[in-house]
C-alpha cells in the first residue's frame, strides 16, 4: 500500500483515508474571485471536480482531468497544493470510504458545451464568498473562502539556482526589483 493511500484527514473518519485529487476552478469575475461548482451525481449538493489518481498522471494533472470530465473545464492547473479537505464518499447504501482531497487551483479560460458528464451534473458560477457558503464538508469551505489566485509571474517553490536569489519573476524573466 502506498503512503498516497494512507492519508489522515480532518472530516475524512479515523484511520486512514483514500486519495482523490480536486480542482477549485476559478475565474476573475467583475466583483473579484469566482468559483465553478458542480452538482453530485449522487445527491445534487455542490461540490468541486475531484476523483481518483489516475496511473501516469501527477495529482495535479489528475485534478484537470476531473475538471474536464465533470465540468468541462479547459485552463492552467497550479501545481502547488492549495488544501485538503476530508469527507465520507457514499459507496452504496450501507457503505462508506473515508476520503481525503488534495485540491489544485485551476484558472479557467473555457468551458466547453459538451463533456463526458455534461448529462448528469450541474455547474454554476459563484462568488468566492457565496461557494464557500454552499459546499458541505467544513476544510472545503476553508480552502474557498481563503483562496488567493496566484500572481502572474510566480515561481513555483522550488529552488533556485546557486547564484539566483528567489523572487517573482517579471514577464521580461528578469527579477522584480531589478
Amino acid at each position: 500500500m502506498s503512503w498516497q493511500e494512507k492519508i489522515p484527514a480532518p472530516g475524512a473518519g479515523l484511520g486512514s483515508a483514500k486519495v482523490q485529487y480536486g480542482a477549485l476552478c476559478w475565474r476573475d469575475g467583475g466583483d473579484g474571485v469566482e468559483v465553478l461548482l458542480i452538482t453530485s451525481r449522487d445527491t445534487g449538493r455542490w461540490v468541486i471536480p475531484k476523483g481518483w489518481p489516475m496511473p501516469g498522471l501527477a495529482p495535479e494533472a489528475a485534478a484537470a482531468q476531473e475538471a474536464w470530465e465533470e465540468a468541462g473545464v479547459n485552463g492552467q492547473i497550479n501545481p502547488l497544493c492549495i488544501g485538503r479537505f476530508g469527507y465520507q464518499k457514499c459507496m452504496s447504501v450501507s457503505a462508506t470510504v473515508p476520503c481525503a482531497v488534495a485540491v489544485y487551483g485551476l484558472r479557467v479560460a473555457k468551458l466547453a458545451s459538451t463533456f463526458p458528464e455534461v448529462k448528469e451534473r450541474q455547474r454554476k458560477w459563484f462568488s468566492r464568498e457565496e461557494a464557500a457558503t454552499l459546499v458541505a464538508e467544513p476544510e472545503l469551505r476553508q480552502i474557498i473562502a481563503g483562496f488567493t489566485p496566484p500572481e502572474d509571474g510566480r515561481p513555483a517553490p522550488i529552488s533556485a539556482e546557486e547564484d539566483e536569489s528567489p523572487g517573482p519573476r517579471r514577464k521580461d524573466g528578469k527579477r522584480r526589483g531589478h
